[in-house]
């Protein structure tokens, strides 16, 4: 198991509040910056999934990627938790206490030290086209079900994706979304609606000279 070296920082890395059978979507990224494109699908979750409790998991990094000039967690955790209005949605920099480097582990450790909550992942189309290349994709795949939200122009790759192909017997109707959440796993849907085209690799391009 790979792990980072814990880093706790007070008022940061705390998970946040929870009660027994709250249904709780879990929305990872490093959030590098945070736009009103992760806002959208924020809200479109919490209102389709019929959630309570929506958590931002801001990662230390992502293994997929250069986190050389990504800022610090902190100061991450503070922007997101700045332009998120909503009481549900709570964004937490958690993962980093724990040194985990993956999201499998996350998973894994939520689903096991909190088996009375009913966690749904939440990923944009975008994600699942690369799905297949998460370190135990199938695993996470296997231990909550998984909301993928409509990105633009990633529909036709996400729904031709290794990952898609592998799950498609898990797949429900967009109709039953409502009930995923208390769903077995595996189980997945995808969900069509509005959308943005902002990204964080095209802001922080647009502001770099």
């Amino acid at each position: 198991m790979t792990l980072r070296p814990p880093l706790r920082i007070p008022g940061i890395t705390e998970l946040p509040p929870s009660a027994t059978g709250m249904r709780i979507g879990l929305f990872g990224g490093s959030f590098n910056p945070i736009h009103a494109g992760h806002l959208l699908v924020m809200e479109e979750t919490l209102r389709r999934l019929e959630l309570d409790a929506l958590w931002v998991l801001v990662t230390p990094g992502n293994p997929l990627k250069d986190n050389a000039r990504l800022p610090s967690l902190a100061e991450r955790v503070r922007a997101a938790r700045a332009a998120i209005r909503d009481p549900r949605i709570r964004v937490t920099g958690f993962e980093a206490a724990k040194g985990f480097a993956y999201t499998w582990q996350t998973v894994r450790f939520l689903t096991q030290s909190l088996p009375d909550r009913h966690f749904v992942w939440i990923m944009g189309a975008d994600s699942l086209a690369d799905f297949h290349r998460w370190e135990r994709w199938r695993d996470i795949a296997a231990a909550l079900p998984i909301a993928v939200y409509v990105r633009p122009g990633a529909g036709r790759r996400a729904l031709a994706s290794r990952a898609a192909a592998t799950l498609d017997h898990a797949q429900i109707d967009e109709a039953f979304a409502p009930t995923l959440a208390r769903r077995p796993a595996p189980a997945w849907v995808y969900l069509q609606g509005r959308q943005s085209a902002l990204s964080s690799s095209r802001i922080r391009a647009e502001r770099t000279p």
